[in-house]
């Protein structure tokens, strides 16, 4: 189907469902409320510099880490843009320890919403992208009750839609309903995301890869072996390939769904879960990025059909291009075997 230059986000949405009768429109109008968020976060990521936003609160948030202002502002917009509508029945917050319910009087409704409210918040006083992460479910427990935690705690192939915003140079919305992906740009001129980028499809295969190297000495020896492998040159498989990492996950991925290559936050001797956190980060964009013709693993299982123990639980995470995901497996793999090998010699 063509569409036509001036898309706004919500129109792409609705012009969506018309394809798909068994639509209702509910899904068009939450995910409108979402972009009005997005918007006033936007705006207050852009002035951040500006005015008394940056800095601590003072508090830490349920994972011990330090919570900035601008954090709790984008956890607090999210909720007040989101609540009211009568879409969800609960939602769930990096930023908050347990399910948030919604308040009375407003109705209950049948879906769920995760979200990251500020992903890469680290970088907001040196001014690199930052984003957040959101991702939606239809509720298990039965209908017109509040929502509950087995409504959260789902495996991420349930995901009937996700999405990120960047903030960056601009702010660019991508999101998914599992047919296709489309990125949205936000002209601040009139305050719409507009369509930019449709049906994105990520390479199989490229030559970039971005992973934190200064945890190095505590990976596993199959990773290490892989990092290895794509520093060596050989024309042949392409290589030597090019390490890029900003250190937001937003930011990472996004470059990666484009330009294709791998993203990696493994486990390590220190954290052997790993650090991002599988229902606000990693099952959301293994979602968009499979949309995309992707590949998300934990290293030895896919991404969407790890089942949750917890809300705030973490989980190692190679995600991106098919290929490069694939041969990291395969290194991950190979190492285990000659261990065991070894294991069983001795």
């Amino acid at each position: 189907m063509n569409k036509p230059r001036f898309m706004t986000v919500v129109r792409h949405i609705i012009e969506e469902e018309k394809m798909h009768p068994e639509a209702t429109g509910e899904l068009s109008r939450l995910l409108a409320d979402f972009t009005l968020a997005a918007k006033v976060i936007s705006l207050e990521v852009n002035k951040a510099g500006l005015v008394d936003i940056l800095g601590f609160t003072g508090d830490n948030n349920v994972h011990g880490e330090k919570v900035k202002k601008l954090d709790m502002f984008a956890h607090d917009m999210l909720i007040k843009a989101m609540d009211h509508g009568g879409h969800f029945c609960v939602m769930a917050s990096e930023e908050e320890e347990d399910i948030i319910h919604i308040p009375s009087p407003y109705k209950v409704g049948k879906y769920v919403l995760l979200f990251d409210p500020l992903d890469g918040s680290s970088n907001i006083d040196v001014n690199i992208s930052i984003g957040t992460i959101f991702s939606i479910y239809k509720r298990v427990s039965p209908p017109g009750k509040p929502g509950t935690v087995q409504d959260v705690l789902q495996q991420g192939m349930h995901q009937i839609a996700a999405g990120y915003v960047v903030y960056g140079s601009s702010t660019i919305l991508v999101y998914s309903t599992g047919h296709g992906v489309h990125g949205f740009t936000l002209d601040p001129s009139f305050g719409e995301f507009l369509l930019s980028h449709q049906n994105i499809q990520i390479p199989k295969k490229s030559k970039i890869y971005s992973i934190n190297e200064g945890n190095y000495k505590y990976w596993h020896p199959g990773l290490k072996k892989y990092i290895k492998y794509l520093q060596e040159e050989d024309t042949t498989t392409e290589r030597p390939y090019s390490s890029r990492y900003v250190g937001s996950m937003v930011a990472d991925i996004h470059r990666s769904l484009l330009y294709g290559g791998i993203f990696m936050y493994p486990a390590d001797s220190r954290s052997p879960m790993g650090k991002l956190r599988l229902m606000y980060e990693c099952n959301p964009m293994a979602y968009i990025i499979e949309a995309a013709g992707g590949r998300a693993s934990n290293g030895k299982q896919r991404i969407l059909e790890l089942k949750p123990k917890s809300l705030h639980e973490r989980t190692p995470v190679f995600i991106g291009s098919e290929y490069d995901v694939k041969m990291v497996e395969e290194f991950i793999a190979r190492e285990e075997i000659e261990e065991n090998i070894l294991i069983k010699e001795s």
